[in-house]
């Protein structure tokens, strides 16, 4: 599976879930956390779907994808720890932790597998 399968979504959950955080509790902090760190992420999609397109893979989108989840599993761990809210810093700190560990392995793996053209 291609990084920016998973990518796109997971950005677009992140945006969604800080704009509803906005709105429903006038969170300015999930407002520029959750919608930032999303476009960050729906951008890195989008470069790693071009240079996919392109028969290659984007280094830069790797870099961005990781250090996104990386540093939304550890503030949303934290204020899991805090809070034990299940909803959201559990379930976005599970969600970031997979995330997590799906780019750690694209990586290890050699990220998005290009097929060969058949002649």
């Amino acid at each position: 599976m291609h990084d920016f399968c998973f990518t796109i979504p997971y950005g677009l959950i992140l945006a969604v879930g800080g704009l509803f955080g906005y709105l429903k509790k006038g969170s300015t902090a999930s407002l520029g956390g959750g919608v930032g760190t999303g476009l960050v992420l729906i951008l890195a999609g989008y470069l790693s779907f071009k240079a996919f397109e392109r028969k290659k893979n984007s280094y830069v989108a790797w870099i961005l994808e990781t250090v996104c989840a990386v540093i939304v599993t550890w503030i949303m761990g934290q204020r899991y720890v805090q809070t034990s809210k299940i909803m959201p810093a559990g379930v976005v700190a599970v969600l970031s932790a997979l995330m997590t560990g799906f780019y750690l392995y694209k990586i290890a793996t050699g990220g998005n597998h290009i097929p060969a053209k058949v002649k």
